[in-house]
């Protein structure tokens, strides 16, 4: 029954998607924009969050964005976005969608965000009492750790697959 509900969210999400399809050129524009409005970011601390409710066609979670400090690795070269890797995983632990999707992470970070300029007070007040201030992020910490080790597994998979492939590894 999950497998089902999972896939029919993600049937409606792509259906609904196709509508806001936009090339990642069109988010840079988006972000030009915004720092046009408000600056340029001086000061970016090592971890941000941001809160947003989720919907009926993208199930709550948290999506990643993590950069990878070893700037000479692009694992297999399917990562656009290199150095940085885009994961959204549910709250399950189960993953929605890959690092190798972050279009489309992209997408559902802008549906989600879409129309909203100011903090979400009352969604931030539910996570920091759920994290007592923050201090308690093991849930975090645990869907964190599970997103690399998908990244890991997903390389490690088509690291196998490619030495059946004409020409060796990659």
């Amino acid at each position: 029954m999950k497998n089902s509900k999972r896939s029919y969210r993600s049937r409606r999400f792509k259906r609904r998607c196709k509508y806001y399809r936009l090339r990642l050129n069109d988010f840079r524009v988006d972000l030009t924009h915004f720092i046009k409005s408000f600056g340029e970011l001086q000061i970016i601390p090592e971890g941000l969050h941001a809160t947003v409710n989720s919907s009926d066609l993208l199930p709550p979670g948290v999506i990643f964005v993590l950069k990878n400090v070893n700037t000479s690795v692009n694992i297999n070269k399917l990562n656009r976005l290199h150095p940085y890797y885009l994961i959204y995983i549910d709250n399950n632990g189960k993953l929605f969608q890959s690092h190798i999707e972050s279009k489309k992470i992209l997408d559902a970070m802008r549906l989600l965000c879409k129309g909203i300029k100011e903090p979400l007070f009352d969604i931030c007040k539910v996570l920091s009492e759920e994290t007592d201030e923050y201090h308690k992020m093991d849930v975090y910490s645990s869907l964190l750790k599970q997103s690399i080790s998908t990244i890991l597994q997903t390389e490690e998979e088509k690291e196998v697959l490619s030495l059946f492939k004409g020409g060796g590894t990659i």
